[in-house]
């Protein structure tokens, strides 16, 4: 294969451009040694779509790749063929294996959600730098246990709610936290809700897939091909807490940051919820809940539409709302948005700015700083869905102490919090 200095010394000697000239050819050429060597861990349809974003960045390189599935294997080294001309990489099913290979900087974690902790802190134990998709995990005491690794190790941790790393949404709560809308009084979050899904009857697994890999630490349930979809497993309890988690993280982040509170937490959450009554689909499927404060705004969370509530975060202030979601950002007034003082970045109180989610990670790395959604702001944003997810299984109010992280003299409430008990071999690996 011709490298990009002969590819265009030839170009440049024949006179003639081309139409199309191949991206890894128009790479600059960084040294290898300052390059970033990334290890990829789950290359299932948000790995590929992280992948790809970090490809585009001439100071990383991916350089292992770790699924069970041959098929997502296929698809990753496609996509690094399109970007790298090339797809010679190290391919292993083992994750222990990856996160112990000393050449590896950095992981990209983004597993189905019942196998974040695992790897994850086994990852950062190995001095692995984690770009960490959402949500933390299954429960808080996973959370917690992840974030004691990162502290235990100091490396850089991102997670992946990557609105943070979006203009609009920076801007909203910007707006919301420089007093522009007047005292807050309520945001309300609206995300998708669950699904009634369909029968999941058992299927030979195919060869190209390791299913009791693939289960891990989960309740071993039949193979059905099915189960591997996204929208699919992610309504499935054995596999994540639905979608007041998956979906629910991203919009509680913003309201989490919006409200000012990135540091601490509600103090109280409450509510009511339905589940299917039928299809292999159990995770809950609509709800209500109300988060209330000590000192900042109530959060309202629900499935979109219900209450009137639509899709996205809405700061509700005495003088004026703002909405925000991917792609849009409306106000009660569109005066709020065209007044040159309300702009981005002018305002007294300025957020952190990051223009892309996966550059930022990296530029944390190369400048040993803090990324924008470092391991604090996750867990304390990630606790949102897990309190919903506790207070669904109380069935009742439960007072929560943002400081200590346990609900105020319940017991039975706190037990909640702890990890289910996981399958075969699998355990959070010890910190020490």
């Amino acid at each position: 294969m011709n490298t990009r200095r002969s590819f265009l010394s030839q170009v440049i000697a024949s006179g003639v451009a081309p139409l199309f000239v191949p991206a890894h050819v128009l790479r600059s050429q960084t040294a290898p040694s300052n390059k970033i060597t990334l290890g990829v861990i789950g290359c299932g349809s948000q790995g590929i779509v992280d992948m790809k974003a970090f490809i585009n960045h001439e100071d990383v390189r991916v350089t292992a790749l770790c699924d069970v599935n041959q098929k997502s294997i296929d698809r990753a080294k496609f996509a690094l063929r399109e970007g790298y001309g090339s797809d010679d990489v190290k391919v292993v099913q083992d994750f222990r294996e990856l996160n112990r290979d000393s050449s590896i900087d950095a992981v990209l974690m983004a597993l189905p959600v019942h196998w974040h902790s695992i790897p994850s802190t086994d990852a950062v134990l190995n001095g692995k730098h984690i770009y960490h998709e959402k949500p933390m995990g299954m429960s808080m005491a996973e959370s917690k246990h992840v974030r004691a690794a990162v502290k235990k190790k100091g490396v850089v941790f991102q997670f992946g709610t990557q609105q943070r790393s979006d203009l609009k949404f920076r801007w909203a709560c910007e707006l919301a936290r420089n007093g522009r809308l007047g005292k807050m009084k309520e945001i309300q979050v609206g995300v998708p809700g669950g699904k009634i899904g369909p029968d999941f009857p058992e299927q030979p697994v195919p060869p190209h897939l390791d299913w009791e890999r693939w289960v891990g630490p989960a309740p071993m349930t039949s193979f059905h091909g099915d189960k591997l979809k996204r929208d699919n497993h992610e309504n499935i309890t054995n596999f994540s807490l639905g979608m007041i988690s998956c979906w629910g993280i991203h919009h509680l982040d913003i309201a989490q940051w919006g409200n000012g509170t990135d540091e601490t937490g509600p103090i109280s959450v409450e509510g009511e919820a339905t589940y299917p009554d039928k299809g292999g689909c159990d995770a809950v499927l609509t709800w209500k809940m109300r988060f209330e404060y000590a000192k900042a705004a109530p959060i309202t969370f629900v499935n979109e539409k219900n209450m009137g509530i639509s899709h996205g975060t809405k700061f509700i202030g005495e003088n004026g709302w703002v909405h925000v979601r991917r792609g849009a950002i409306t106000a009660s007034d569109d005066a709020i948005l065209r007044d040159p003082a309300n702009k981005a970045g002018t305002m007294p109180v300025k957020l952190v700015e990051s223009i892309e989610h996966t550059r930022n990670f990296v530029d944390a790395i190369k400048n040993k700083t803090r990324a924008i959604c470092d391991i604090e702001t996750a867990v304390r944003s990630d606790t949102l869905p897990q309190l919903t997810a506790m207070a669904l299984k109380a069935k009742r109010k439960l007072v929560w102490d943002p400081v200590a992280e346990v609900f105020t003299n319940d017991e039975a409430a706190n037990s909640l919090m702890n990890a289910r008990p996981f399958r075969g071999e699998w355990k959070l690996p010890e910190i020490g």
